[in-house]
This record gives C-alpha cells, structure tokens and sequence, in this order.
C-alpha cells in the first residue's frame, strides 16, 4: 500500500478551472458512465509514451507490463484505475492535473510531430485533457498516487475533492505510472459493480492496445480487427469478432475489410448477417459503431451510413476525426465526409458481391431486397447507385430467378427504347394479364415487380442509365409501334372496320357515362381480350387513399374516371356491335362487365361483389339462349 510520507502542500486550482470543474462534471458529458472510457484512454496514453520514450532512451523502465487494472469495489463504494506507464514527476503533476486543458497527451504530441515519429502520434487517444476531471461526475474525493519512470523519482499523492483546492505529498510504496482512486458518490455506487464496470469496458475500450484486467480478470480479449492486415484475418476470426460486435449468434454472408489513407484516414470491417429482424416487425437499429484509434466515440452511429444501410453491422475507425473538448461531439463536417467515403464503399461492395456470385447475391435479395428499395426512395444522392443493386423477375426468368436491370438493358431488343415493367401481387395473374399479351407475342421482355413498395421504387428512379422505365398498362405502352400487330387472313375479313370500331367505341363512352370513362380508344394490340383500362389510379395509391379516410368512409372514395381501350376484333366487341340496337338493356350489362373486367385486370376495382348480380344476370341470359337453340334443334 502506498504511504504518504511527505508535508502535503494545499495548491488552489486557477479561477478557470474551478470554473471548468463544474462544466465537466455536470455537463460536459451525456452519460456517467463515459468517466471509465476517459481514464482508460488516459492510461492506455501513459504506457504508449513510456513506450516509445523507451526506444529513446533505455533507463526508462516501469518494471511492470505494459497493461491496465482495475479494481472495483462496491461495498467499499470504490473505483481503482492503475498503469504502469510512463508517471509524473512534480512538476507534471501540478502542470497536468492542476490546470485543466493542459494536456500532457498534447504536449507529448506537439513533441513527437517535432521529431517525426508517427506511429506513437497515432497510439495517442486522450489529446484534450479533460478525460481525467471526468471523475468528479461520479467521486466525492480523488486520489492520484504517481511515480515517473526517469530513473530517481520520487512517489506523490495528489488528492482533491473538486472544491476549489488540491494538495500534493511525497509518498513511498508508490510503482512507476499512476494509480487513480476514486471515492464513488452514494448515487454512483454502481459503478463499484463488476458487472457494470465489465460491460462498460466492453462497450467502449474493449480494442485498447494494452490488456485491461479487471478484478484481475482480463476483459479485453477480442482483438481490433481493423487494425490487422486484410489476408491476415481468417473467417473464424471474422465470424467470432462479428459476433462480439452485433451482439449475434449467426454467420456474416458478406465481410469488406478494408482501409485507406484518402480522403480520409479510415480503417474499417463491415458485415452483412444472415438474417434481420424487421421481417418480425422490429425496427433494425443503425449497426455501425465509430472508433477514434480503437476507442469507442459513438456506438451504433446514426450519421456514419445513411438509414437505408442500417442492416449493416461493423465498425469505421478515422484518427482524422477532430473531436472537441468531449470525445462524444462530433464535428458535423467530418462526419459528412466519412458518411460520404463509407457509403461509396458499402455500394461498391455490394455491387461486387452481387457479380461475384449472383445465385448468393439473389438470396441476399430475398431478404434484404426491402432496404434496398428504400434506399431508392430515401436516398436521392445515391438512387442511380443503389439502382444497380435491385433485383426483379421477369417474363423470361424462371419463378424465383431475378435479374438486375443491367442485366435487362443488355438484353433488350435492338429496337426496344424502353425498359417494361408490370406491377402484379403474384406472377400468374402477370402471366394471365391481358397487359402482358402482346409483349410475350413480340418477345419483349417485362419486369414483375411484386410488392406494393416496387410502384414508388419505379416511381422515384424514373429511369435507368437513361432508358425510361415504363409500365405495361401506360398509354406509352399501348402508342409503342414495337407492340402493335396487324391482322391476316380470316380475322382481317371477320373484323369491324374502321368506321364500325368507332361506332361502337363512342356508343361504349356514351353507355358508361364520363362518371366512368374519360375516352375510349380503339386499339389492335389485344388478342384474347375485348378490354383494357389505362391511365387509371395505382392499386397501391388507392389503398393508401382509403386508408387516409378512414374504413368506415371507404365506399365514399369515388373511382377516377379511366381511358378505355377496346379490342374491336374480339368476339364479344363485335357481339356488342351488333345487340347494342337490337338489345339495349343486355347491350349495356355487357359494356359494363367488360369495364368491371378491365378494372379487375388492373387491380383496382375496389369490391368485386359489386359485379355479382350483373354476372348472374348475363348467366341466365346465356343459359336460356342455350335451352332455346336446343328446343329449335329439337323441334
């Protein structure tokens, strides 16, 4: 134990720093806790410094490794921090600790950038002098027991308890290094608690270059990866530090471990897990955690990626970063710029996974596709980016295989100026789809997009590498010659002409009223159906509008009017041509079924019920022609 032995002599702190005290212990710092991070940085400092003074001159020597105890005590309400590093002398007791902002972690480096040595520069974390005044957020009364390691020097023990003074002594018994004892505050004893001493270390010092023993346990086992050489780390390794650093239990699918010394010093390992969490309706926090030289500044940082990559676990560590007076606040330009290098990288390094192995990149999709797609919603700086990373099946793919629109724009047809896509709940109805008819008959290729997300992914990009993206049920669809066909043969001769399509065209607008159609338009394009509708509001907008006003108001919600387009050589539009005189009232039920049948083909009519009476109606109809054909037969 150490024993004072010398006269104490009562120094007063200067006016500024009694002034400081009071900002450092009450407000300098968001959360208590930070106190255990500042005096482990401090002293993972003190034993850099004596090693590297070490190189310069060999009588330096502490006789002790280079590690870090602490010992906490709850019933004692204590808190012991000791190094063996390079101490202090008198004078630099009084010059360090007695003036607040005077730090010996700056002036060791103003020393260093003298004489060119930049690895221990870059082993420097506490550059701000503050970290030890820390301590008065949580002790009552603080003790510093120091010896230098210049040969001859004498112990001394610098107590204070934060009032305005502080005394200093000589004393015997004392290791090289500091030792720091911290009498804990009654609401504060908590951190005299193993457990909770334990996980604050882990949470913030845990990749300190030195050990850190606690109780004489040594807590920090897991070694900085990011510091390593990327072919020196094994996928073990990768796995276990994952692992440890996203609080998981699975594999990561996809590791980028990488550094760079421009435009800004980082050194970083990023992950993807196997699986996430907001399929189960849980919010994904961000994954990221920035360091500063294997220290911990914010933990699962919010600015270091944008919050469509929140899925990505890892860790970016920048010496560049400018911290102000607390480790916690950020310059907000820095910050920018890291956010800017990280989120090139992250694109870069999904889009090389997704070339690498397309099948594993596919099944990445599958479950992590949605983050993707609001990344083109959310992020307008990197939307043409993160486009190349979407995947979709098409008309040509089989179900469950996905192509990229790269993959589509370097396959389409020569003549093809647009890329086409189909907004559809499940591939059969897209394959059934009378919008989809004349692009399997024309071998161009559509895209299905499936989730109700996809219309405001569309939507929001617009276009790729300058080729618009088009939906199959757009008028720009329908005017598109490479779509059109001509007739031949017996339908040619069975087909109303010109005048007669427009006839019935203007007698369908008329029946349906402009409540119903704004336009009917007379189109060849269509096969095996006598209707479609185009320019009509979005499924998904439209539930969306629903919901806006309320479900006890639904049926309040008036459909838009739509654009008809009638297939005039169709059996049944030819039919209709020929009863609409001699049978108004059945003329009328069939235009309207055909509407309600276009409408359901688009997905947007609201209650299919609504049509149930006019189908039976149309089924008696037809039932009883067929009976009287058989009794004409018979008789």
């Amino acid at each position: 134990e150490e024993v004072v032995t010398g006269k104490e002599e009562v120094h007063e702190f200067k006016t500024e720093t009694k002034r400081l005290l009071n900002i450092v212990a009450n407000s300098l710092y968001s959360e208590k806790e930070i106190f255990v991070r500042e005096l482990i940085s401090n002293a993972a400092d003190a034993l850099e410094k004596l090693r590297h003074s070490q190189n310069l001159d060999s009588s330096l020597e502490s006789g002790k490794p280079l590690e870090i105890r602490i010992y906490a005590d709850k019933e004692k309400k204590q808190f012991i921090i000791q190094d063996y590093g390079i101490g202090m002398t008198l004078d630099e007791i009084n010059e360090n600790l007695g003036t607040i902002a005077r730090s010996g972690s700056k002036s060791f480096l103003e020393k260093v950038e003298k004489e060119g040595s930049a690895s221990a520069k870059d082993s420097i974390i506490g550059q701000f002098g503050v970290g030890f005044y820390s301590t008065f957020m949580v002790g009552e009364k603080i003790t510093v027991y120091t010896r230098s390691a210049k040969p001859g020097s004498k112990g001394y023990c610098w107590t204070t308890d934060g009032h305005g003074s502080y005394t200093v002594a000589e004393a015997d018994n004392v290791a090289v290094g500091t030792k720091i004892v911290i009498e804990l505050r009654d609401d504060c004893k908590s951190y005299g608690s193993h457990l909770e001493v334990d996980a604050i270390i882990k949470k913030y010092s845990n990749f300190v270059g030195f050990p850190i023993y606690l109780n004489d346990q040594e807590v920090n086992t897991v070694e900085p990866l990011w510091t390593k050489e990327k072919n020196s780390v094994t996928a073990d390794q990768h796995r276990e530090f994952y692992r440890f650093i996203a609080n998981a239990w699975d594999d990561p699918q996809y590791t980028l471990h990488f550094k760079t010394d421009a435009p800004l010093s980082i050194a970083s390992v990023l992950y993807v897990p196997e699986k996430h969490m907001e399929s189960l309706g849980e919010r994904t926090e961000p994954g990221v955690s920035l360091y500063s030289r294997k220290v911990l500044i914010q933990p699962k940082s919010k600015g270091l990626l944008p919050d469509w990559l929140r899925f990505v676990k890892g860790v970016v560590d920048s010496e560049d970063i400018p911290l102000n007076v607390s480790r916690e606040l950020l310059q907000d330009n820095i910050l920018s710029r890291l956010r800017i290098v990280m989120t090139r990288r992250a694109l870069g390094w999904l889009e090389s996974e997704s070339k690498r192995d397309p099948a594993k990149y596919n099944e990445f999709f599958m479950d992590f596709g949605q983050f993707i797609k609001e990344g083109v919603c959310t992020d307008s700086m990197y939307k043409k980016d993160i486009a190349k990373l979407l995947r979709f099946e098409t008309s040509k793919t089989k179900a469950g295989e996905m192509i990229s629109l790269q993959d589509y724009t370097d396959r389409k047809q020569e003549e093809q100026k647009r890329i086409y896509y189909l907004l559809t709940p499940k591939r059969r109805y897209a394959e059934e789809s009378p919008y989809t008819e004349m692009f399997k008959k024309k071998g161009v290729e559509l895209l299905y997009l499936y989730e109700t997300v996809d219309e405001f992914v569309v939507n929001h990009l617009r276009e790729f590498q300058g080729i618009d993206l088009i939906s199959a049920d757009s008028p720009e669809a329908a005017t598109d010659p490479l779509l059109q066909q001509a007739l031949e043969g017996d339908a040619a001769q069975s087909a109303l002409s010109e005048t007669e399509a427009k006839d019935l065209a203007k007698w369908v607008e008329e029946t349906l009223g402009p409540d119903v159609v704004k336009q009917v338009d007379i189109s060849r394009r269509l096969d095996n159906f006598p209707a479609i509708v185009l320019e009509h509001e979005s499924p998904a907008m439209r539930k969306m509008m629903q919901m806006m006003e309320g479900s006890a108001r639904m049926d309040e919600l008036p459909p838009m009017p739509t654009r008809l387009e009638i297939n005039p050589d169709h059996g049944v539009m030819r039919g209709l041509f020929q009863i609409r005189n001699q049978d108004p009232a059945l003329a009328k039920m069939v235009a309207e079924q055909v509407y309600d049948n276009a409408l359901c083909a688009a997905g947007v009519l609201d209650d299919p019920r609504s049509m149930i009476s006019r189908l039976n109606k149309l089924l008696e109809f037809s039932v009883n022609k067929a009976v009287e054909q058989d009794k004409k037969v018979s008789a």
